[in-house]
């Protein structure tokens, strides 16, 4: 009787081990994502940014026409994919001020 306790003994640790392994793993795979979204949501803030430039320039050359259209299109992006607050770019700030 008791080489059968030992026996399950063995098992549940085994058992265990798996879980706590599986579980470590899962783990270490959240982690990687995680760090894959940062960086992914580093670079849409980077392109923004980028975008914000090239639109204050354009306006600053005098092509409103095309500067209000980035403008609109940047609007969506932040408001439609990455659901943040509506932002005002600095060509709209400068003329509201």
């Amino acid at each position: 009787m008791a080489e059968t306790d030992v026996q399950n003994s063995y098992q549940r640790q085994g058992a265990e081990d798996s879980q706590r392994s599986t579980q470590d793993a899962q783990r270490v795979r959240i982690r990687e994502l995680e760090e894959r979204v940062e960086r992914y949501r580093l670079a849409s803030e980077d392109a923004l940014q980028q975008l914000d430039w090239c639109i204050g320039y354009l306006h600053g050359c005098g092509k409103r026409g095309i500067a209000r259209s980035l403008a609109r299109n940047r609007s969506y992006i932040r408001t439609n994919l990455l659901k943040r607050a509506e932002q005002p770019v600095p060509t709209q700030q400068a003329e509201e001020g």
